[in-house]
């Protein structure tokens, strides 16, 4: 008998399908889960040092959303956890009984009254975005499962805190308690913190002047299952059902605005994710140093000065505390204050005057007190002024840095080579000298470049850096200390290691040491009936500055402890008068300046001095002649430096009251004497302010001096120098005035042009002339036969151009 083979039934056929779906869904469970759970763009948010917000911008999608912060408040968890999965810590992403609950709640009422979603749930949903069905909701639940594998629960509740709604276009907590209370979250009471808790359920009840009485209800019944669960007291609950509910959202802080957009655009540019720092910024100070801004600023706008920026940074971490690039009204667009005026290339005016005189220092041009030319200068069509239009004759280097005399400068920046500033600029850090040294020339010292308020107050730092480094390094020197400063608590490694240290440096400690002193000794505001507290208070190392033009006015100072950096004007580069800086830029400095902690002042270092004999008249080494003769704490390289040109041995007659030679005077007779003689152009106008200065005694009727004893000299033009005449307003060709000087007083002087004679002068030796285009020769010659000879060239300005 054939047997049959028995049917399979349908439910051992549906078995394999049934695995196979089971392993799907089992890898789908393993594999699929995504690794960034939220994509969402954030805001930009800034941090005090001690975590105080400072500035946020929206994020790209028109969210106030910040990134998620690494805690959360106990209250706001006790809050949402007791409002939305009070069993969150006992499941593992469903809550199986809530879950039951809400359908049989929705099945009476027969229509969707309550989810059943978990906080785990809840922010899978937030992160996928989708429509609320039956399967989505089978997705979250096996994704929250996936979840709970993934993530600690502390970490589940700041997921959802940094990502729920909670009304308007405000996501996540830290957002929400800035918006609505002006507070960060930990600083809120519990009815603040039950309000927002209940926000996420139902975001549409943030509306100013309506649904408040709904939100009321839902707050209070939360703050009601809290004393329920003994975690808030009756009392304190009662308490905060009196509190007042959020109405319209409150602007965040702007505290930091510059600084803020800054650190988008660095990110960006270095495709860094992270949208949240925490700064070195004080808040208290910067908030403190915007005040000082606005106030000087509601001064300065009655002369059209618009704009003012201030920078101050900590020496000793090389951090930033005050960040102000600007001030900041963004209603006002003429007012150009969203420009970063920290980051701008400026003219720096005088403030490179000190960089110099420390690099001559070092590398040996000069010692503190060495006599500079103060004289009316030409150089290759160059011709600076001081700011008063005067002239010292000869000035000591270290008062002419203090009194920012602009000739001396010059001629100190032509001396050590403009070529060789330039590269210790750069070297130093100024970043901005895109040109070659030949573009700037010998306006480099006076603002003929730019930099930036970052880069100039870069290198000060680091020569404080450098300073108060001696002991610590015992006399070596960091790399680090010329590094940027700043402005993230995230730290770099600048730790010194003496196998990195170096012998040298661009700028040496002693020449820093007598830097900062000639700066100390820079006029101060209180000296003409200003701020005469502070000037017997604090000590401060500060210069000033003011660009051509009256476009900028700076004001840098410096102490062991901080680096305070000013700019005053107009972003636009207009120009005022009166934009100078010590007129508008050092009020700013010295209020900011007494915001500050005071300190104590730089340690000498000591050992790094070299004592070197000077003279005292010409601050120069002593040579053989110099009488008063005294010790000088200076760089090394100052033993460089020359000899004391200025000091001469001379011949008297017997009496003492002529200079003799021995062709009229026998050497038995002869007293010899040393004397202080500067050239005669020097000698002119230094006497004028120096009425100690004696003149060289005459010669003694009948002797003759050498060529040492010139006393005549031609103070403009110079030999070889190209003039131009000016053109009247009439249109006719004006005069140039020729001037010279010579030693002896009530000399005659015969002037000669082209060999014809033209005019004689006594005691002013000044001449206003029109020589035709071309080349000529101007002949001096005094009553005692001493000649001047120089040549020179005459050039016609553009008669229509300068009529027009």
């Amino acid at each position: 008998m054939k047997r049959t083979k028995p049917k399979a039934s349908r439910y051992g056929k549906l078995l394999p399908l049934t695995d196979l779906a089971c392993l799907l869904v089992l890898l789908i469970f393993l594999v699929s889960f995504p690794k960034d759970l939220f994509k969402s763009p954030t805001s930009y948010v800034i941090e005090g040092s001690k975590g105080e917000l400072l500035s946020a911008a929206i994020a790209s999608d028109g969210q106030w959303r910040f990134p998620a912060s690494d805690s959360l408040p106990d209250k706001f968890k006790q809050c949402i956890i007791a409002f939305e999965d009070k069993r969150f810590y006992n499941h593992a992403g469903v809550d199986v009984l809530a879950f039951g609950r809400a359908i049989r709640q929705n099945l009476k009422a027969k229509t969707v009254v309550s989810g059943g979603s978990t906080i785990s749930m809840q922010v899978i949903r937030l992160s996928r975005h989708k429509k609320r069905t039956v399967f989505q909701k089978i997705v979250e639940m096996v994704m929250a499962v996936r979840l709970e594998l993934s993530y600690s629960k502390d970490e589940i509740l700041n997921l959802y805190a940094s990502n729920a709604p909670f009304g308007s276009n405000v996501v996540g907590l830290d957002a929400a308690s800035w918006r609505y209370f002006g507070r960060e979250p930990k600083t809120l009471s519990w009815g603040e913190m039950a309000t927002l808790a209940v926000l996420p359920n139902s975001p549409s009840l943030v509306h100013p002047g309506k649904n408040s009485i709904r939100l009321i209800k839902k707050r209070n019944d939360l703050l009601d299952k809290l004393v329920i669960l003994n975690i808030l007291d009756r009392a304190s609950a009662q308490l905060a059902k009196l509190e007042q509910i959020p109405g319209k959202p409150l602007p965040l802080p702007n505290k930091a605005p510059h600084l803020l957009n800054r650190f988008k655009t660095e990110q960006v540019a270095l495709k860094v994710e992270s949208n949240r720092i925490r700064s070195t910024l004080n808040a208290e100070l910067q908030e403190r140093v915007a005040n000082i801004l606005r106030r000087h600023q509601n001064r300065y706008r009655a002369n059209d000065i618009n704009n003012i920026a201030a920078l101050v940074l900590d020496v000793k971490n090389g951090t930033v505390l005050s960040y102000a690039g600007n001030i900041y009204e963004p209603g006002d667009p003429e007012l150009q204050s969203h420009v970063d005026m920290i980051r701008a290339p400026r003219s720096p005016g005088s403030t490179l005057k000190p960089l110099l005189y420390a690099n001559m220092l070092n590398d040996g041009f000069i010692l503190p007190k060495t006599l500079v030319a103060d004289i009316p200068t030409q150089i290759a069509g160059y011709a600076p002024q001081n700011y008063d239009l005067g002239y010292d004759g000869a000035i000591p280097a270290d008062k002419a840095l203090s009194r920012s005399l602009n000739i001396p400068a010059v001629r100190m920046l032509q001396q050590y080579k403009y070529q060789r500033f330039y590269d210790k600029l750069k070297q130093m850090g100024i970043g901005t000298l895109s040109n070659p040294a030949d573009h700037y020339g010998l306006s480099l010292i006076l603002g003929g470049s730019e930099v930036t308020m970052w880069d100039l107050a870069k290198v000060y730092m680091g020569m404080a850096r450098t300073l108060n480094h001696f002991n610590d390094y015992r006399g070596r020197y960091n790399p680090h200390d010329y590094d940027a400063p700043i402005y993230t608590t995230k730290k770099r490694d600048t730790r010194f290691d003496q196998h990195q240290s170096q012998i040298t440096s661009v700028v040496d400690h002693a020449a820093i040491w007598n830097t900062f002193n000639a700066m100390e000794e820079v006029m101060r505001p209180g000296e003409e009936g200003l701020w005469e507290q502070f000037t017997s208070s604090r000590r401060l190392a500060w210069k000033t500055g003011t660009s051509f033009g009256f476009r900028d006015g700076w004001a840098i100072g410096v102490t062991p402890n901080h680096v305070i950096c000013v700019w005053v004007g107009n972003a636009d580069g207009e120009g005022r008068p009166g934009l100078t800086g010590i007129d508008v830029a050092a009020p700013v400095l010295f209020d900011i300046v007494k915001q500050l902690p005071n300190g104590k002042w730089f340690t000498a270092p000591a050992n790094t001095f070299k004592r070197i004999i000077i003279c005292k008249e010409s601050g120069y080494k002593a040579g053989q002649y110099c009488t008063d003769k005294v010790e000088q704490l200076n760089s090394p390289a100052g033993n460089k430096t020359t000899i004391c040109p200025y000091h001469k041995l001379i011949h008297l007659d017997k009496t003492g009251s002529y200079r003799a030679t021995d062709q009229c005077e026998s050497i038995v007779n002869m007293m010899h004497r040393s004397w202080f003689v500067l050239p005669p152009t020097m000698e002119f106008y230094y006497k004028i302010k120096n009425s100690s200065y004696k003149d060289l005694p005459p010669f003694l009727p009948g002797c003759e001096g050498d060529e040492l004893d010139k006393g005549m000299e031609m103070i403009y033009p110079k030999n070889n120098a190209v003039v131009y005449i000016p053109i009247e307003l009439d249109g006719s060709r004006g005069k140039v005035v020729f001037s010279g000087t010579h030693r002896v007083a009530k000399t005659k002087v015969f002037w000669h042009l082209d060999q014809e004679f033209i005019a004689a002068t006594e005691n002013y030796h000044q001449l206003a002339i029109s020589p035709p285009p071309g080349d000529h020769v101007l002949t001096l010659v005094d009553e005692l036969g001493e000649r001047l000879v120089l040549r020179f060239r005459v050039l016609d300005r553009d008669r229509k151009k300068t009529i027009q």
